[in-house]
């Protein structure tokens, strides 16, 4: 009786309440329902609570990510300002604890988060405020929370406690960074446990008497930042956005360090940083008093480098990473210079501060800002912060001096000229600073060289070198030597005018192979460390063309075993498992995945041990597919829905609200291609029908859908998805490349597409049309225009696109590109990996590509004419399905010659294209000219 009493209260509106009033007393475990994600358990039960009874949610994630929860109907309408509280005990590790409220419609989410939350055997009351619920997602315009239907308690997997190391952690999460343990792990940590839900209350408050939250450390350090002169705080805190790049050895992504545009440098993942300062006559010289440039050394080699410049002056900070993933050593260099006739007393400033290279716009996963330092050491060997990490001097240090974080910060005291020597210091805000100081006296027309280690490992030694400029260069080239064979593999030669466009392509790979976790290939090392299937197929083919066989073999053989139970291919796994949230390209990805390592590698054992993991896969594609063809939407407003994947949010620009994304579909018939390819490989003949004959199904659905979408919308493009009949071209690509679907789909709607994408592309770049940002997951359009022979235009995308590399010359895009630079935004991880492989696929595309419809190589499809002018372009052990491909392109007498140096024996032979059109190679030959 009373829990019905408290439902028909949660009908009320609260205007005028006097107290509180009770949503659910649970007294009854009636209208509950326990829930789970895949593979997850998740049962309840009623026992005794802190009032009456309680219900309680008993879960287990079996070794998989995801989520348990209890749910139920409860209408509710909010006052506009409200307190919130409910009691809860139990027992679990550390977890997400979530309360959400989900509206009438059930696709918008307002949600109440307790980070890393461990309950305690007695009961506690959890309380919280208007303010602190907030809106999570959902297509709704108007966010304010007013009315919902369901009322949802969530127990949401976090990935196990690895320790720091020292390298800080941000002071803006509820607990300090968690790092995912490594990859792979012999058994996932045992998730379970039981948490009891009692007393759900609300109290209407007027709004302005609802507490504001007390403003972030980040936000106390960006009103720091203005007080005091530009300069003295990094650029993100002082209102700009600032750019970075990573520093860190193949595979060792979890230890990887970042450098900023000024110089910087973020010692680990979360990490505290290095952050280089010049003392010359009682003044201080920061980032914002010189003029600063970057490069990479040899334009490619991931050795990235600063310099700043200061009349005369100059000081160059080089940073690479040394060792194997696990144990390596960061190295960071630093060189002063004197250009003038006479010597200069300068002194070099090494701060470790309390600030992550990633800047407090960034918030995705690992938010940026602050790092926090508690506890700085200096013994005269090795500064050591917070216990454990440490930072040791390659030469003998004048001093150092430290400052905890009132009443003015290290930057502020040393501007003001001071020196606070000391050994060590405590700061229980967790915000010291502290700096090695080198007082040097640098020669006219000379330099001298300062450096420091830092090693994962706290107990790695590195003795004092005698010149440590010399042990810095030593070391310097024995890591730019190996990543020469790591990147060198395909050998490429252009004239200058196009070399950018093969040093991007080789820093790109770089970029993959320094953000995967061993074998997890990841987008990213902070905003997306976690391996999303979807970026790892791109990846791996990029990687499977360059020379990476073996890294695509260990990803793939990787991801494979944690598909669930029931065939479905999760879209991401990170530490804590598999993520069950359904994106339904993930299926095809992993199918192409193993075709294509097979393509490249032709190892059948390795595609016998995968092959189940294909055969499952495509059974889960059945179901998802027949969960679509009902027939009474064959003649409803719902006709371009029927046989198509389900809705998902695969496609980003659908996570506020799934769709039928036909990105999605171009996955799955991939999927269905290659599974018929490799059962067949593999003498499956049953299989090789079967397959075949839900692909054909699903091909004539999907093209029959396209066809609906396209008369019910009124347009004259295929659309990104069926409901929306939006516009998205980007995602289009998928169908030409790697999805091989042009020659099936109509020419027209094809060429519509891509000439309308084109035209918005001009009025974007001309300024006609008012852009504030973009993805460059549009350099896939590269690729596009490659297969549809619009080379004239080639040029001005890549120009296009390389004008928003930040910095140019450190070869990268960020996930997000804004048109004003210095305007402070989440632009998610840079290097953004997936966007690597974009552009080293689209890259490799311009010299040659594997033409489906026909099985011929294409030559030279993005070749510029004026490159075919001296010596030409030349390709080398370029690597294609069918073995190491290279070839000599040059222009003679105003001819094109082409010279196969490596021949392949391809299905199609060899087709040369030209701006006058195409020659295929005589079979047998290895040479032949034709007009340009």
């Amino acid at each position: 009786m009373r829990s019905t009493l408290s439902f028909l209260h949660g009908l009320l509106l609260f205007a005028g309440a006097a107290g509180a009033t009770d949503l659910d007393t649970f007294d009854t475990a009636a209208g509950w329902k326990a829930t789970h994600t895949d593979d997850v358990s998740a049962t309840l039960r009623a026992v005794p609570g802190k009032t009456g009874q309680a219900i309680c949610l008993a879960y287990d994630f079996n070794g998989v990510s995801g989520a348990a929860s209890i749910r139920r109907t409860l209408p509710i309408d909010f006052p506009d300002g409200f307190a919130l509280s409910f009691d809860v005990r139990g027992h679990m590790p550390p977890n997400t604890l979530q309360l959400k409220f989900i509206d009438d419609s059930g696709d918008n989410v307002w949600w109440l988060q307790k980070p890393s939350f461990v309950p305690t055997d007695a009961w506690q009351t959890i309380d919280a405020t208007s303010r602190q619920v907030e809106y999570a997602w959902g297509p709704i315009k108007d966010r304010t929370l007013r009315h919902t239907r369901e009322v949802e308690f969530v127990i949401y997997k976090e990935a196990p406690i690895e320790p720091s190391g020292g390298g800080g952690g941000s002071a803006d999460t509820a607990s300090t960074l968690r790092a995912p343990a490594r990859f792979p792990q012999a058994a996932p940590a045992e998730n379970k446990g039981e948490v009891c839900f009692d007393n759900l209350r609300i109290v209407p408050r007027p709004p302005e008497a609802v507490p504001v939250q007390p403003p972030t450390p980040n936000a106390v350090f960006e009103g720091r930042a203005k007080a005091v002169r530009r300069g003295l705080y990094p650029r993100g805190f002082s209102g700009e956005q600032s750019y970075w790049t990573i520093v860190g050895v193949d595979g060792g992504s979890r230890d990887s360090a970042l450098i900023s545009e000024d110089g910087a440098v973020e010692v680990t993942r979360g990490g505290f940083s290095i952050e280089p300062f010049l003392i010359e006559r009682g003044k201080l010289v920061t980032w914002a008093d010189v003029t600063t440039t970057q490069s990479l050394r040899d334009r490619y080699l991931p050795i990235p480098s600063v310099r700043w410049q200061a009349g005369t002056l100059s000081l160059t900070t080089i940073a690479f990473a040394q060792g194997k993933a696990g144990a390596s050593q960061l190295v960071v260099g630093y060189r002063v210079a004197n250009d003038g006739d006479a010597p200069r007393d300068v002194t070099l400033a090494l701060a470790a501060r309390p600030f992550q290279v990633n800047p407090p716009t960034q918030f995705l996963n690992a938010p940026g800002g602050i790092s926090r330092i508690e506890d700085l050491a200096f013994d005269g060997k090795a500064l050591t912060v917070n216990g454990s990490r440490k930072l040791l001097p390659l030469q003998r240090t004048t001093a150092f001096v430290a400052s905890a974080n009132e009443p003015r910060t290290l930057s502020e005291r040393l501007d003001a000229g001071e020196r606070p020597t000391t050994t060590s210091l405590h700061d229980a805000s967790g915000f010291a600073q502290g700096a090695l100081l080198y007082d040097v006296r640098v020669p006219a027309h000379g330099h001298v060289d300062l450096g420091v280690v830092v090693p994962v490992n706290p107990a790695d030694a590195v003795a004092m070198p005698a010149d440590a400029g010399r042990w810095i260069a030593t070391h310097a080239d024995a890591v730019a030597s190996a990543w020469r064979e790591k990147l060198d593999r395909v050998s490429v030669t252009v004239p200058a005018v196009a070399q950018p466009i093969v040093d991007t392509m080789k820093s790109g790979v770089a970029q993959i192979l320094m953000s995967r976790d061993g074998p997890a290939l990841q987008p990213g090392t902070r905003s997306y460390s976690r391996t999303w299937v979807r970026d790892g197929a791109m990846m791996l083919e990029g990687l499977l063309r360059t020379g990476h066989e073996d890294v695509a073999r260990d990803f793939i053989t990787w991801y494979a075993p944690h598909q669930f139970s029931n065939g479905k291919v999760p879209c991401c796994v990170d530490a804590r498992g598999s993520d069950p949230v359904p994106e339904n390209d993930s299926h095809g990805e992993l199918i192409f995945s193993v075709a294509e390592l097979w393509r490249y590698t032709h190892d059948r054992a390795t595609l016998a041990s995968l092959y189940p993991h294909v055969r499952k896969a495509v059974a889960y594609m059945e179901t998802l597919r027949a969960s679509e063809r009902q027939p009474s939407r064959l003649g409803g407003p719902d006709r371009a829905l029927y046989g198509l994947m389900p809705a998902s949010i695969s496609h980003e620009g659908y996570s506020a609200k799934p769709m039928h994304s036909y990105w999605d579909d171009f996955w799955a018939l991939k999927g269905y291609d290659d599974a018929v390819q490799l059962a067949q490989v593999l003498g499956e003949q049953g299989d090789a029908s079967a397959f075949g004959g839900s692909r054909d199904q699903f091909r004539a659905d999907v093209h029959a859908s396209i066809a609906a979408a396209v008369k019910a919308k009124g347009i004259d493009f295929i659309p990104g998805s069926a409901e929306l009949g939006d516009f998205d071209a980007t995602s289009t690509t998928i169908a030409l490349s790697p999805g091989d679907e042009q020659s099936r789909l109509p020419k027209a709607l094809v060429d519509a597409t891509f000439e309308k994408y084109w035209q918005e592309f001009v009025a974007r770049r001309d300024g006609k049309t008012a852009w504030k940002d973009y993805t460059p997951y549009e350099l896939r359009t590269i690729a596009s225009f490659i297969r549809l022979g619009w080379r004239d235009r080639l040029d001005q995308l890549v120009a296009f696109f390389f004008a928003d590399r930040r910095p140019a010359a450190w070869n990268q895009w960020a996930e997000v590109v804004g048109r004003d630079p210095r305007e402070p935004r989440f632009v998610g991880d840079m290097p953004h990996a997936w966007i690597a492989s974009d552009y080293v696929r689209s890259a490799l595309d311009m010299f040659a590509y594997d033409r489906a419809q026909d099985g011929a190589i294409v030559v030279a499809a993005g070749v510029q004419p004026g490159w075919l002018a001296g010596e030409g372009v030349a390709i080398r052990d370029l690597r294609t399905p069918y073995g190491r491909f290279g070839y000599t392109l040059k222009a003679v007498n105003g001819k094109a010659v082409l010279t196969i140096t490596q021949p392949v024996k391809a299905p199609g032979g060899v087709v040369l294209s030209l701006p006058s059109g195409e020659v295929r190679v005589p079979e047998g030959e290895r040479s032949v000219s034709a007009p340009l």
